[in-house]
């Protein structure tokens, strides 16, 4: 039985090949358009799922679409005419397209995929996040909370998944939703909403928290048991075409900061406030699952668990005795959920489940070019290059981290969700402390204050950071050991803002933020055995079990697809080497490559 799941047309489209229960192949259509957080119909997505599960249009059974467009249609009605005659404008502006696309859902995804000639599903929006948060799970029986944005009129929910079984249990309504009160602050912050978020998150700990009162007071009606409403005087969303009004503004001093103009010291106190009530809210929330599930386990989905920080804290407070987060938590991870939700849910398929063993196969779901193709695209393009065997790549690469170099990391199947693991990522030694700020500046060119993550050996991890099981999406935020920690001066200590960032904090300062976390990714053997051998050659050199790994990707632009992304982003950076397969490109011998280049002329030339 082979089911597509789709998501599309609100940001991170996305499709996915389950194959009786088996998740065979899942990518967002963004690293194949190259447009970041591509929202249209996920066409090369969906057809590069069909090739690598060698079915075609014909012979899938079903097309599983992840949320019901004509109960969010009824949302947007009913909400603009609730805040008629201000909601006017944005009413105007969205009626054309759903009235001639969105409410004909069917006949569009048949349009797009001719051929097709099974049956539609459509589930509800949290019924696409619970699913795709339990049934990867390596749990047999779970608790599940799904918090995001919105969807249909669910914001956020809570239940439990046994076997092949869901249950939602508790709802929290539209307009009231943490994953809008985040965006709002993502927005007054001068950030892009539905992508600045996780910028938030790591500008938290350079400010103080002092405005997290206000909010309590004026903004939210928070209870115990973590259901809230929101104060929406404060709010435009509803009605207008930005997330906060003149008496948000008011409250908080001042416009929203221009995007790209010079952060202060305010955007990282709210950044701060935002992200302490956010984890407030979210441990009252898992505290009251526990408590009225009984359940040892929590699965989390929905944008909202993307916040690392927070589920690291849910898990160090005990609440549940394991966590775990679904690595492509926003909409994108909807069409995994979606196909999972039919095969169980409608089909009563069977699931199995291994034990501490979750099924999401490291999330490498992507692409995957073996040497053959690499080859022909280096020497069609005349490249230059050396090719090794394979075995001796681990060790050639940890020479490379050794001497400093930053290297562009391609090898086996691209992943699926937001993270780099090993698969599309640029590494570098996290023992340098000048490492961090060559990567943002010469690298990625994006902004100074942003953290990167370490990738360490499974075997290693509980050595260097406060954590003590696995973290292989990098979804949950540790502490640097304190005997890795560095005591810092007097003078130090005194530093606020973003003077802090240039402390050198621990033994690995290039993955050491601020507040001395570290958004944690565990490589394992089983699942990269290529990536987990490279580190364990720079182990064995350097006596460091861990490296920096962020993703292969500068600013504004999608994570590469193909060894042609890989080449065009290595040669418009300052990286060192390129490794891809069993190739290696030295940029030294690399012909001259002008940075003013056309890239979009030049891609679609190509």
């Amino acid at each position: 039985m082979n089911i597509l799941g789709i998501s599309a047309y609100y940001h991170d489209s996305a499709a996915c090949l389950v194959r009786d229960g088996e998740i065979v192949a899942a990518a967002q259509e963004e690293r194949f358009s190259r447009k970041k957080h591509d929202a249209d119909f996920p066409r090369q997505a969906a057809a590069y799922c069909l090739r690598e599960g060698g079915i075609t249009r014909e012979t899938l059974d079903y097309i599983v679409f992840y949320e019901k467009p004509l109960v969010k249609f009824e949302r947007i009605i009913e909400t603009s005419l609730a805040y008629a005659p201000s909601g006017l404008k944005t009413f105007i502006m969205s009626m054309p397209l759903w009235l001639k696309e969105k409410i004909w859902m069917s006949e569009m995804i048949r349009k797009e995929l001719a051929g097709f000639r099974g049956e539609f599903l459509f589930p509800q929006h949290h019924e696409s996040h619970a699913a795709s948060a339990f049934y990867p799970s390596p749990f047999e029986e779970a608790a599940f909370l799904t918090i995001d944005g919105v969807g249909e009129w669910t914001t956020t929910s809570w239940g439990v998944g046994r076997g092949s079984e869901l249950e939602i249990r508790s709802e929290i309504h539209f307009p009231h939703s943490l994953g809008l009160l985040y965006s709002a602050f993502t927005y007054y912050t001068g950030f892009k909403v539905n992508s600045g978020e996780y910028k938030v998150m790591g500008l938290a700990p350079y400010g103080r928290p002092k405005y997290a009162d206000l909010i309590y007071e004026r903004l939210l009606d928070l209870k115990d048991d973590g259901s809230f409403k929101l104060n929406m005087d404060y709010f435009n969303y509803c009605s207008g075409l930005t997330m906060t009004n003149g008496r948000f503004h008011a409250l908080f001093g001042g416009e929203p900061r221009k995007p790209e103009s010079t952060l202060s010291q305010r955007e990282m106190d709210l950044a701060a406030s935002v992200q302490l009530v956010t984890e407030e809210i979210m441990l009252r929330m898992a505290r009251h699952v526990r408590k009225e599930t009984g359940q040892k386990y929590l699965c989390l989905a929905g944008g909202v668990a993307l916040n690392c920080v927070a589920n690291g804290k849910i898990l160090r407070e005990g609440i549940f005795d394991n966590i775990w987060i679904q690595p492509a938590a926003g909409d994108a991870g909807g069409a995994l959920g979606a196909a999972l939700f039919a095969w169980h849910e409608v089909l009563n398929g069977k699931r199995t489940v291994i034990t501490g063993r979750d099924s999401q196969k490291g999330s490498y779901l992507g692409p995957d070019f073996k040497d053959e193709e690499i080859e022909q695209f280096l020497t069609v393009k005349a490249i230059p290059f050396e090719k090794h065997p394979i075995s001796r790549v681990p060790a050639i690469t940890a020479d490379l981290l050794m001497q400093g170099k930053v290297l562009g990391w391609f090898q086996g199947r691209m992943e699926f969700g937001p993270r780099a693991l090993g698969g599309r990522s640029i590494i570098g030694d996290a023992r340098l402390p000048a490492m961090q700020a060559q990567m943002n500046l010469k690298i990625k060119f994006r902004e100074s204050f942003r953290p990167f993550a370490p990738s360490v050996l499974i075997e290693r991890a509980s050595e260097y950071f406060d954590l003590d099981r696995e973290s292989p999406y990098m979804l949950l935020v540790a502490n640097v050991r304190k005997d890795k920690q560095r005591t810092m001066t007097d003078s130090e200590m005194g530093l606020w803002g973003i003077d802090k960032l240039n402390v050198v904090r621990s033994t690995i300062p290039a993955v050491t933020h601020v507040d001395y976390s570290a958004r944690v990714q565990t490589v394992h053997r089983e699942t990269n055995p290529v990536y987990h051998a490279m580190i364990e050659q720079f182990y064995e050199k350097s006596g460091c079990p861990v490296i920096i790994n962020t993703s292969f990707n500068v600013r504004g632009e999608p994570i590469v697809c193909t060894p042609e992304d890989a080449y065009r982003c290595f040669m418009r950076t300052e990286m060192d080497y390129l490794v891809m397969g069993s190739f290696i490109l030295d940029k030294t011998k690399q012909p001259a490559w002008g940075h003013d280049v056309d890239w979009k002329k030049e891609y679609e030339l190509d």
